[in-house]
């Protein structure tokens, strides 16, 4: 059965992707400028004042998130699926350049410390997320260029200021005062933008003054093989960090994240609750130690369990917490947790969680009280995945399918945009469609309010959404978004629909079909699909280029977690 969706704002966007994807055929270098005008044109939800003299703060923080600090250097963006793909290109050694990273996206790179960035692609959906990001990211560099330029003296003024920036000195207030008036900034978005770049912040300034961004891209090979060879590449590192057989074991399918699966699971942290308090107060994070404060007198409703999860992974960052990662790898290996860390394409951990070596009295008081016990016997896995980008969870389920026993769940926990919540609400879809293959899925999603409400602080909990999983981030606008919300759709993602299109090959003959209304109901396993909001794209400049979910995305990330698991936990031990 055909689907009729909602077309209006699509043709801007189609152009767009239309467009980079025939430049990008060719052998040669696309030059970003090329692809300014229709990336302006397509007037994004992420860079509303793209055509605009003023600078889009928000767009181009959103950028500095999602690349790495040597993009102020780099000039060429190389796209390849494989180190073999790099070499054919001509890049024969690529991982040993400078192996450098991006804050808020895992995306294996590397830098040749000149002026060359090498960057994995595991999808299709990279390719959409790369090259809007480099476009927004230097239209808005070259408007601060053209503005500062307009300001007899002031680049000079900012060189010698960067040359001789010492952290430790006071700042020139003057200086920086008048080029936040030139940039046309707001005193908010000036401070965010000093705390994103941190102590490159000088060199970020001198070299927008110095000079305009002229930044290419190439994309070294983009058939649908290659992406299937590093997928591959992918799945024969995970057997080879196991030492039995996944064929022969019952799985249960988790896309999450590599943190809150395992905390809950284990209940490590709650075993050190003394060595993280007396963390705190050494004073080495005094906003957590008010938080902290703050919970313990009951004036936040915080869920102490997820405060310290929170903590505990920035300490195991510091140089102090160096013993306690070793003691957690032992510490979860005893429990049956297999990490197999990211390499490579897919930047994405896999944890191996063994049911039957679980440990009753260990795991998080949320989950005790089930019938653990009767777990003893179970020869069923949980195979938890870092959440992908886009279109790579459908390679990634598929290659799974193909090396699993009997898939006895699937569960999908991830952010997503809201069109009529708020950032912290969780949101359960039973219906998705899928830009990717146009089909409208229909499934039976095992999860309502009931399940997360419980355990969720500070959000609300929206069942029987409708969400739409869309090509990219920036690959969405106003009109767009608008005739998804006439249509009954509020939720905005980007992985649900590739995960469907997976999950229908577990089942029928044939590959996914296109632009139809695929029937999900009756299939042999559970599917569940929990989003939780950190945007709100309907309300202007709230993107996560404006704020940053930090601890408080804690809360309906680990209200979602304890539902899946008390899913999982539930119906294996009835088993």
């Amino acid at each position: 059965m055909k689907r009729n969706i909602p077309k209006k704002g699509t043709d801007q966007i189609t152009l767009y992707a239309r467009t980079y994807y025939s430049l990008l055929r060719t052998t040669d270098a696309v030059q970003i400028r090329t692809l300014e005008e229709t990336h302006i044109a397509m007037k994004s939800l992420l860079h509303t004042a793209a055509g605009k003299q003023k600078p889009d703060m928000s767009a181009f923080i959103y950028g500095s998130l999602r690349l790495p600090r040597c993009i102020l250097d780099t000039r060429l963006v190389l796209m390849g699926q494989s180190e073999e793909v790099f070499q054919r290109r001509g890049y024969p050694d690529v991982e040993s350049w400078q192996h450098v990273t991006a804050k808020a996206r895992r995306r294996p790179m590397f830098f040749d410390g000149k002026e060359t960035l090498a960057a994995y692609i595991a999808s299709i959906s990279d390719v959409d997320d790369i090259v809007p990001t480099l476009t927004a990211f230097q239209i808005e560099w070259n408007k601060m260029h053209d503005l500062i330029g307009l300001q007899a003296g002031l680049g000079q003024r900012l060189r010698e200021w960067a040359a001789t920036w010492d952290p430790n000195a006071p700042s020139d207030t003057a200086l920086m005062e008048e080029t936040r008036q030139v940039l046309q900034l707001s005193p908010r978005d000036w401070r965010r933008l000093g705390q994103v770049w941190e102590e490159a912040f000088p060199e970020l300034l001198c070299r927008i003054a110095d000079h305009r961004k002229r930044m290419a891209v190439s994309l070294l090979a983009g058939s649908h093989i290659a992406y299937r060879r590093a997928t591959q590449q992918w799945w024969n590192r995970v057997n080879a960090h196991l030492d039995f057989d996944l064929s022969a074991r019952p799985t249960y399918f988790v896309s999450s994240n590599t943190h809150s699966l395992v905390n809950m699971l284990t209940g490590f942290a709650l075993r050190h609750e003394e060595r993280l308090l007396a963390y705190l107060e050494s004073g080495a994070d005094p906003a957590l130690s008010a938080e902290a404060e703050r919970i313990r007198r009951r004036e936040v409703p915080s869920n102490w369990a997820n405060f310290l999860y929170y903590v505990m992974r920035n300490y195991l960052n510091t140089q102090e917490g160096a013993d306690l990662r070793a003691a957690r790898k032992a510490y979860e290996t005893a429990h049956g947790i297999t990490r197999v860390p990211s390499q490579h394409t897919f930047d994405l951990e896999v944890q191996v969680i063994e049911l039957g070596r679980l440990q009753p009295e260990d795991v998080d008081p949320r989950l005790q009280d089930l019938p653990l016990e009767q777990l003893r016997d179970s020869r069923a896995v949980i195979l938890n995945i870092d959440y992908p980008l886009g279109f790579a969870a459908y390679h990634l389920l598929t290659r799974v399918a193909v090396n699993i026993g009997e898939l006895r769940g699937a569960y999908v926990i991830g952010k997503a945009a809201t069109l009529n919540g708020r950032i912290g609400d969780v949101l359960i879809p039973n219906t998705i469609y899928d830009e990717h293959s146009q089909n409208t899925y229909l499934f039976g999603n095992v999860f309502t309010a009931s399940d997360v409400a419980p355990y969720l602080v500070y959000g609300d909990v929206l069942d029987n959404q409708r969400a739409i999983a869309v090509w990219g981030t920036f690959l969405q606008n106003r009109a767009y978004m608008e005739g998804f919300l006439d249509a009954g759709y509020t939720d905005v993602e980007m992985e649900g629909g590739p995960y469907l299109s997976a999950l229908y090959e577990f089942i029928r003959p044939r590959r996914y079909p296109i632009n139809e209304i695929v029937n999900l109901y009756r299939v042999p396993f559970e599917i569940g699909i929990l989003h939780y909001a950190s945007d709100t794209p309907m309300s202007k400049g709230k993107n996560l280029g404006a704020h940053n979910l930090s601890y408080f995305g804690m809360d309906p990330t680990y209200a979602s977690t304890v539902a899946v698991l008390r899913r999982i936990l539930r119906l294996e031990s009835e088993r």
